[in-house]
């Protein structure tokens, strides 16, 4: 065995307490904890702390280019990389959109230029369509061999389900997933309200599940016909689930996330007219949330996602149906996700596996699964840790959250990559 330079000494992992062994920015050993000395190497105490890999989100908007004063890549990866992820997919709806391979490039730049000594790892989204207008195709191969890892029209559905098809014909050629916005584009799009009982007593107008449910039929339908995978963008809804549940059990390539507030919060939370509860798809009701609940029990739902969307304080405190809709979501993710696991709703293994391992495989992005040559990218987690969060202790630009003034249980102490520490 080599060397070890990094020893992690009696942090827990998987209900064991163990040391973990790093060298050459890799995983060298996970073994049961013991006194052994390690001649030269950095010793970290973790005793009490959970260890963990480092997650992964595959849906983020970092706002740059063109919108920097909402985000930046960089304050975007601060974010993250202090929220315990390491790898980021972000959507393309920038300005200039990433729908070519040099946007793409300036992206990845920019990224390397905020960590230039390795930080979390970028992987834009490319445009299914030029300037997501929904006409004509993107480069989709260009912008592959740039380093988009996925394709998608983001917020922008396209409506022509036959440029849809070519969408996935050719995306499929990139070797890269198609990731679908499911949303009608006739009823009601982006109104980030749901339809029922509160919108009618706050007299907002409103979005019909329906709405992404159709959404969700038609490209469940055409993954199949077309024998192609498709991944589907925040769902939200017990429509969804069933509709999903059913094309996986005829075999049908999909793959599915959901994000934490569609887990944590229900309509009911737009009473008051607080603008940071306005996001598209809209929070629905508790029985949607218990649809979400049992989905990711029985794997019909794949992995989290933050659908992380920071705006700037003045374009959030307008009246409620002229602001945007989003949540500021990279720097709480884990707590509020591990809220879920503290209250016995999801296991420790899921809440593992839905951040790691199944967007990991289903994008082919680096994971670490503590093997024996695993990068080493992992965090120590004190589940005890009782914190508010507040504008202060955000490091994303955007602030808009309705979790904001809530406490939070469990947080991020120190995240190492490639055996690096970089919190």
């Amino acid at each position: 065995m080599s060397h070890p330079e990094l020893v992690i000494r009696k942090a827990v992992w998987k209900g064991e307490e163990v040391d973990l062994l790093v060298a050459d920015g890799k995983i060298l050993d996970v073994i049961p904890s013991s006194d052994a000395m390690y001649e030269g190497a950095e010793v970290v105490a973790a005793r009490g702390l959970l260890l963990m890999p480092s997650f992964t989100d595959v849906h983020t908007h970092l706002r740059e280019p063109g919108f920097e004063y909402k985000e930046d890549i960089a304050s975007g990866l601060k974010a993250a990389v202090h929220g315990g992820f390491s790898n980021i997919m972000c959507m393309a709806n920038t300005d200039p959109v990433n729908d070519n391979a040099v946007v793409t490039d300036e992206m990845l730049r920019r990224a390397k230029t905020a960590f230039p000594e390795g930080g979390p790892r970028l992987f834009p989204i490319g445009a299914l369509t030029k300037g997501l207008a929904g006409e004509e195709l993107s480069p989709m191969h260009e912008m592959a061999e740039a380093g988009c890892a996925a394709f998608s029209n983001d917020g922008l559905p396209i409506k022509n389900s036959e440029l849809f098809r070519r969408a996935m014909e050719y995306g499929s050629d990139t070797g890269k997933p198609i990731i679908d916005h499911c949303e009608d584009p006739y009823l009601a799009p982006a109104v980030g309200v749901n339809e029922g009982e509160v919108s009618s007593v706050l007299g907002l107008g409103a979005q019909p599940d329906v709405a992404e449910a159709a959404q969700v039929a038609r490209d469940l339908l055409m993954a199949e016909y077309l024998d192609m995978h498709i991944h589907l963008a925040h769902i939200s809804c017990r429509k969804s689930v069933d509709l999903i549940a059913w094309a996986k059990k005829r075999r049908v390539k999909v793959t599915a996330e959901t994000c934490p507030h569609y887990l944590l919060l229900t309509e009911e939370a737009l009473h008051g007219y607080n603008s940071d509860t306005k996001v598209n798809p809209p929070l629905r009701t508790a029985d949607d949330v218990e649809a979400l609940l049992a989905g990711i029990k029985d794997g019909t739902i794949d992995m989290f996602a933050t659908d992380h969307a920071p705006h700037a304080a003045h374009e959030k405190e307008v009246e409620f149906m002229n602001a945007p809709c989003g949540i500021s979501g990279l720097d709480s993710a884990l707590s509020l996700t591990w809220s879920l696991v503290a209250d016995g709703k999801i296991t420790f293994e899921t809440f593992v596996r839905m951040w790691t391992t199944a967007p990991c495989e289903t994008f082919d992005l680096p994971l670490n699964s503590f093997k024996k040559g695993d990068p080493a990218d992992f965090f120590l987690f004190d589940p005890s840790d009782e914190w508010v969060l507040n504008s202060k202790n955000m490091h994303s630009k955007g602030k808009n959250t309705p979790f904001r003034g809530q406490t939070l249980k469990g947080r991020v102490i120190s995240h190492f990559l490639s055996g690096k520490k970089i919190v």
